[in-house]
């Protein structure tokens, strides 16, 4: 007999793949440069020069068994210690490469980080809107993931009803700033509160909440805006990254957890990880990308084009009467639907070949979200269309 809860899990397939493969059908009809398609938040520029350059000089000079072999089930040593060293120079943290657990990726990292802290029976709080994957990756390891309703005045905590559903039973935090789909950055003032709550219900309740971050869209923060590491205020944090969205290497699925020096436990749960691995097969990314992420672990690709997008999208948005949080990171903007149901508003956009995600699967009905990292030319000819699909469907 095969496993009855992932086939049930086929029923509900997610919206945003269904939406981009509908986008990649109609380009075939149309072009697909006709199609304005908000749906994947798949990076749009290249990886830095620098990246592609040390690939082909490893490939050129090194040993193919140290390339393409296995690496140690913690990651590199040498390249955990680079990544332990940037955050230290970064953030004025005390990180070493024991501290730093090499994955496939940010979801990699949550897979190992919610194992390490949580018993099946625990709770996970989240807070909308949140990533839809949220709900997989925590209700599939036999901990159960509850969702915080959202602030839409500014989409920062809502610490009232958090406060209310912070029980014994919760063994974790999943925060996730600079946040998909609304691109708001969490304050520091949002962080502190944050950190003050969960350090007296520690202490009323007498064992560890820990923070999960999930940090993938850290890098790309736009211009005056206040965004908090979050490790350097609360303790037991454990930091999820992946280099997809900084590096533009999403393909590559690399990434790393960051456990706090200081939270409980720090010198065991790398290695817990490794043994984690050994349950769900997460284990042991590509030698060769950890290698050459080593090399840039500073840089970033140039992601001005994304500020310079929402820009253009914020601004157009407004224009046409939309009500909008203006995002402080990430390439997702998140505005109010101009109807009550976003299902049907995004329906109706794509009679004009504009694919938009409806917000309730990311806990927060009644929005929608656009992932504009795509080409500046591109975003300029789908404000017009979007302009026509307004006029036409809620002008009085």
């Amino acid at each position: 007999m095969i496993a009855k809860k992932y086939k049930k899990m086929l029923e509900g397939k997610s919206v945003i793949r269904q939406l981009s493969e509908f986008a990649t059908e109609r380009g075939r009809e149309i072009g697909y440069e006709n199609v304005f398609d908000y749906s994947l938040g798949n990076p749009s520029v290249p990886v830095p020069e620098k990246f592609t350059k040390v690939m082909l000089e490893m490939l050129a000079t090194k040993s193919p068994v140290e390339l393409h072999g296995y690496s140690p089930s913690l990651g590199i040593t040498s390249v955990r210690a680079k990544i332990a060293e940037s955050l230290n120079k970064r953030f004025d943290m005390n990180y070493t490469e024991k501290h730093i657990f090499m994955t496939s990726g940010a979801a990699g990292a949550l897979a190992h980080a919610v194992r390490s802290v949580t018993e099946p029976g625990d709770e996970v709080i989240t807070f909308a809107p949140f990533f839809p994957e949220y709900h997989p990756y925590i209700d599939l390891t036999g901990a159960e993931l509850k969702v915080v309703p959202p602030n839409t005045d500014d989409f920062q905590i809502n610490f009232d009803l958090f406060e209310a559903m912070l029980t014994h039973k919760v063994a974790g935090i999943l925060i996730n700033t600079p946040n998909n789909p609304s691109g708001v950055v969490y304050s520091t003032e949002t962080i502190k509160k944050l950190a003050e709550l969960l350090y007296k219900k520690q202490e009323e309740y007498g064992h560890e909440i820990f923070i999960i971050s999930d940090e993938p869209y850290r890098e790309i923060l736009f211009q005056g805006v206040d965004a908090p590491y979050v490790s350097k205020y609360y303790d037991n944090t454990l930091s999820c990254y992946s280099y997809s969205k900084s590096l533009s290497l999403p393909g590559e699925r690399i990434g790393y957890v960051a456990v706090n020096p200081a939270c409980v436990d720090s010198d065991y749960i790398v290695s817990m990880c490794g043994q984690i691995s050994r349950g769900i097969g997460h284990n042991c990314p590509p030698s060769i990308i950890q290698l050459a992420v080593a090399e840039v672990v500073d840089m970033t690709s140039d992601m001005s084009v994304y500020e310079r997008n929402m820009n253009l999208i914020y601004n157009k948005l407004i224009e046409l009467g939309f009500t909008c949080t203006k995002p402080g990171g990430t390439f997702y903007i998140f505005p109010k639907a101009l109807e009550e149901d976003a299902k049907i508003f995004c329906q109706k956009a794509l009679k004009y070949d504009l694919i938009l995600v409806p917000g309730d699967s990311f806990g927060c009905a009644g929005y929608f979200r656009m992932a504009y990292c795509i080409d500046t030319e591109k975003v300029e000819r789908s404000l017009v269309a979007l302009e026509k699909f307004v006029k036409a469907e809620y002008s009085k």
